[in-house]
C-alpha cells in the first residue's frame, strides 16, 4: 500500500492490540522489560531462556519472514543472560544468542539480520560439548551495528563505534571508530569532540512523543472510511 487507509480508531485498535500482545506474551518471558517499549509485530519476537532484560523505550521490530530472537542457552539451568539497555533498536531478523553473557548497552542500534552469539556451542574436535571458556559480548553505548553484521565470541565494541554492512567482527572494537570487512577492521575514526545526538534524546519525553505521533494519526487518517479501507483489503488499487 502506498497510502494508510485505516480510519483512525482502527489503527489506535490495532496499537492497543498489539501493545497487549507484547506485555500479554513477551513481558513474562522477561525478568525485566521496561516501560515504553515500541514492539511491532510482537508476534515475530521468539524470546526464550532466563536472564533476559531489556531496557527502557526499547523498539524492536520484526517481520514474518524476518523474525527477532532473543535467546539464553546456558550450560547449567538458570544460567547465562542477555542485558539489553535503554533505548536499543532491533530491526527484523536481528538474533541474540547467549551461552554466558551479551550485555548491550543503552542507545545501541541494530540493522537487519545482525546476529550475535557469545560461543561456538561446539568444540571443534569434541562436538558434543562447547568450549569450557567464558567469552562474553559487550557492546558499549551508542554502538551501531551495520546490516547483517556479525559479533563472534568475547568481542567488545567500544562506546559510540560503527560496525559496517556484512561485517565479521572476531576482535575487540575501540571507542570512536568505524570497522568493516571480513575479518572487521578500522576503516576511520571518528571524532570523539562532536557530541553524538543519540536515541536517549529521541526519547526523552515519551509521553509527549506518544501524544505527538497520535495526533498526527488523527490528521492524517481523519478523513479515511471504513468500507473504503475494506475495499483497499480486496481490490487495492494504483492509488492505494
Amino acid at each position: 500500500m502506498r497510502q494508510d487507509r485505516r480510519p483512525y480508531w482502527v489503527k489506535k485498535t490495532y496499537l492497543k492490540f498489539r501493545y497487549w500482545y507484547a506485555e500479554h506474551f513477551l513481558r513474562p518471558a522477561c525478568d525485566e522489560l521496561g516501560a515504553h517499549h515500541t514492539i511491532m509485530k510482537p508476534w515475530y519476537v521468539d524470546i526464550n531462556g532466563p536472564n533476559i532484560t531489556i531496557g527502557k523505550c526499547v523498539t524492536i521490530v520484526a517481520e514474518k519472514y524476518s523474525p527477532v530472537k532473543i535467546g539464553v542457552w546456558g550450560r547449567q539451568p538458570d544460567s547465562g543472560k542477555i542485558s539489553i539497555g535503554d533505548y536499543v533498536l532491533l530491526s527484523p531478523g536481528v538474533r541474540l544468542s547467549a551461552s554466558d553473557e551479551i550485555i548491550i548497552g543503552n542507545n545501541v542500534m541494530m540493522a537487519n539480520g545482525v546476529y550475535l552469539s557469545d560461543s561456538d556451542w561446539h568444540g571443534v574436535y569434541d562436538r558434543t560439548e562447547r568450549d569450557e571458556k567464558v567469552t562474553p559480548i559487550i557492546l558499549h553505548d551508542n554502538v551501531w551495528l551495520g546490516d547483517s553484521s556479525i559479533v563472534l565470541k568475547g568481542v567488545t565494541i567500544g562506546e559510540n563505534s560503527i560496525v559496517g554492512a556484512n561485517a565479521v567482527v572476531s576482535k575487540d572494537v575501540p571507542a570512536n571508530v568505524v570497522v568493516a570487512g571480513n575479518p572487521a577492521k578500522v576503516v576511520k575514526h571518528l571524532d570523539s569532540s562532536i557530541e553524538r545526538v543519540t536515541r536517549r534524546e529521541y526519547f526523552a519525553n515519551p509521553a509527549e512523543q506518544a501524544k505527538y505521533f497520535d495526533g498526527l494519526d488523527r490528521m492524517v487518517l481523519e478523513g479515511n472510511g471504513f468500507f473504503n479501507w475494506l475495499r483497499t483489503l480486496i481490490k487495492p488499487n494504483n492509488k492505494d
